[in-house]
């Protein structure tokens, strides 16, 4: 898949190796690859952004919201808007729409996917679809969840010296690893969506 959240070389550091030792770089990878799959299903997102526009189709039943100014279509993150098109219909049916706004504003100039579409007036029935073609993710991988798939990358490499879930130092004596990770979890749960988590 290849959309990890952080690199080999910085997960190389963080786990002590030397810049030039590729000797545990398929443990390394696999860390880094389970922990950025870990953040997604935590979140209930994924922060790489497509790098070509795709489809997606949305049924308006439990996705709009009412709004003062009108109604707010709720969509997966879009990271890139540039030759948006969103259509509504079904079937074969589709007529494409102009008269909606990206919402939240500014949400890519603050580095935030767009997660609503605004129209003034109605987005039809219940019954009726949006489809809508765009770059999905985010438009960069935000700082904390590449912080977070570091941290967990690193607990995950590590965990093969304690395969019972068990720590021990001359310090602390031996004790129980945390099911999750405090820092790994602060980091990420500003992004997690309604629901998950």
């Amino acid at each position: 898949m290849a959309h990890e959240y952080g690199t080999l070389a910085a997960l190389r550091k963080r786990t002590g190796a030397e810049a030039a030792d590729t000797s545990r770089d398929d443990e390394l990878s696999s860390a880094l690859s389970a922990a950025s799959r870990g953040i997604d299903r935590a979140t209930g997102r994924r922060f790489w952004l497509d790098a070509e526009p795709g489809q997606r189709v949305f049924r308006l039943a439990g996705r709009v919201v009412c709004e003062a100014d009108g109604d707010v279509l709720l969509v997966d993150d879009i990271g890139d808007v540039t030759g948006m098109v969103v259509e509504t219909g079904s079937g074969t049916a589709w007529t494409t729409l102009t008269d909606y706004e990206t919402q939240p504003d500014n949400a890519l100039a603050d580095g935030r996917p767009v997660t609503g579409l605004l129209r003034s007036g109605s987005w039809g029935t219940a019954t009726n679809w949006v489809r809508v073609t765009a770059r999905f993710g985010w438009p960069a991988v935000p700082e904390d969840i590449t912080e977070a798939t570091l941290i967990q990358a690193t607990r995950l490499y590590k965990r093969k010296d304690s395969p019972e879930g068990i720590i021990g130092s001359a310090e602390w004596g031996v004790r129980n690893l945390s099911r999750r990770d405090p820092d790994v979890w602060a980091l990420i749960e500003p992004y997690v969506l309604p629901g998950f988590g």
